[in-house]
């Protein structure tokens, strides 16, 4: 991909996905029609996701169904260290969801369906949120939007989340949109990575899954 062509892409995408905003006003989240993705992209270095149709190339290890979760270091809202293994969750069923920037509204939808739509498996596993913005705008925005059931990880410093995981997207330094459910014993069960950034994962198939792990437990 043409440096030039990069640098537009970056911009839009920047101003698409960085400018938005945040809809919460602290009353009740007003959900909206996104188009919900169909099928899955490939994690890994130099595959593609597409924003609003122009790719963009994802760098890191890949990951897929059937790996286990990978030990890397992210950051809480209270500024402390934790690894993606051994989270609060650990030996129980999680649900990983990997949002750009939790203010956009995409983003934002993702992650209150999430924590509001889950069919009270929140009393079950856990729900994580993952991107990079900063453990100060994730706290900011878990007060705002009223949610306490969900556990926001920061992975704002390297990257090394998604650069594990084959979700970084370097030229505007964001994650790749996926939703992954991880079982008791840290095995991806269930990896869905948006091919087109703008569109949600399909959360309910992931929650599914994810009730279909307890079950058989």
């Amino acid at each position: 991909m043409r440096a030039g062509y990069r640098t537009i892409i970056g911009a839009a995408l920047c101003m698409a996905l960085g400018f938005a905003g945040c809809a919460s006003t602290g009353t009740s989240y007003m959900y909206k029609n996104y188009t919900v993705a169909d099928g899955s992209a490939v994690a890994g270095e130099g595959r593609t996701v597409l924003f609003q149709g122009n790719p963009l190339v994802l760098a890191g290890a890949g990951i897929k169904v059937g790996d286990t979760l990978r030990e890397v270091t992210l950051t809480q809202t209270d500024l402390s260290p934790v690894s993606i293994t051994d989270t609060k969750g650990k030996g129980k069923v999680r649900i990983i969801s990997v949002v750009p920037s939790l203010d956009t509204p995409v983003c934002e939808e993702q992650t209150h369906y999430l924590s509001e739509k889950n069919k009270g498996l929140d009393k079950m596993v856990e729900l994580v949120t993952v991107s990079v913005d900063t453990p100060f705008a994730q706290k900011r925005f878990a007060k705002e939007a009223h949610i306490g059931n969900v556990t926001f990880l920061s992975d704002y410093k390297d990257a090394e989340f998604g650069k594990a995981y084959g979700l970084f997207i370097k030229g505007p330094h964001i994650l790749a949109r996926t939703i992954m459910v991880i079982d008791a014993n840290n095995t991806v069960r269930h990896l869905q990575v948006t091919p087109e950034l703008v569109q949600l994962p399909d959360m309910d198939k992931a929650f599914a899954v994810a009730k279909s792990l307890i079950t058989a437990g």
